[in-house]
């Protein structure tokens, strides 16, 4: 027999799903909620608890606990990086209106919050190894973050690393205030005489870490999605190494691969 905190969650989760309580809407306060189902306020909690961990409401510091709006859902489909590949020649009008996160997100330009912040790092083992130069090489580290203006967190975490003497031929890709770049990376490598010719991408999944979860809003007990994505251009070199971690209760991947005929 389900437990007492088992059967209000139960009937609370039952409302939500019945639309009786909306996306948004706060709950009773917790001393309510123990007085309608007659039971203690420990045994609330751990109901609230137990919806909290679903995913299904969200407890706001000092205002109580609230049914939990959807996010913004996220398609991500290998389809993309031709996608900007054709997009590397268009006029930088065209380029401006639409980036990657509105191809993901069906969004608009004007629906999004961007941001981009620059450093010059060098290069530990893994990404020297993954660039091929010695470790120590000077290389641009590039953290972005974008999200919906309605929300408060971001799609993903997102890091890209380029070898500086790759790009230091135009000033501009060293500079964020430049960002965001009309046609993305490959438009940016593309100044520079750097065309790709594949893109390679390993996912993973973990628990995130507190400051992942913080960040990125997560339910308790959502897991996260890691994107290691490597770019070699048409020699065969790698020019880009990016890392991304998505959320994985609001994150598709979706992947296409055609096949040649008999």
């Amino acid at each position: 027999m389900p437990k007492a905190y088992e059967q209000i969650a139960d009937d609370i989760r039952r409302s939500i799903r019945a639309g009786l309580l909306r996306p948004g809407e706060r709950l009773p306060a917790e001393t309510k909620l123990a007085e309608q189902y007659r039971r203690s306020v420990p045994t609330l909690r751990d109901a609230l608890r137990l919806l909290r961990e679903e995913g299904l409401i969200e407890k706001e510091h000092g205002r109580g606990n609230f049914v939990r709006r959807p996010r913004a859902g996220v398609v991500r489909d290998n389809s993309r990086h031709q996608w900007e590949k054709d997009r590397v020649h268009q006029p930088e009008q065209r380029r401006a209106r639409t980036g990657a996160a509105e191809h993901d997100t069906g969004l608009e330009l004007q629906d999004l919050v961007f941001h981009a912040a620059y450093r010059e790092i060098r290069a530990d083992g893994p990404l020297a190894s993954a660039f091929a130069v010695p470790e120590g090489t000077p290389l641009i580290e590039r953290s972005y973050r974008t999200r919906y203006a309605a929300e408060n967190a971001p799609f993903n975490l997102a890091t890209s690393y380029l070898v500086r003497d790759h790009v230091a031929a135009n000033p501009d890709l060293l500079d964020d205030t430049k960002e965001p770049w009309p046609g993305g990376t490959q438009n940016q490598l593309s100044t520079v005489g750097i065309e790709l010719d594949r893109v390679e991408e390993r996912l993973t999944a973990r628990p995130p870490t507190p400051e992942e979860a913080a960040e990125l809003e997560l339910p308790p007990g959502t897991s996260v999605l890691l994107l290691r994505k490597t770019s070699y251009d048409t020699q065969g070199r790698v020019v880009e190494v990016a890392h991304v971690t998505l959320p994985g209760d609001r994150t598709e991947a979706v992947f296409t691969t055609s096949l040649e005929r008999w």
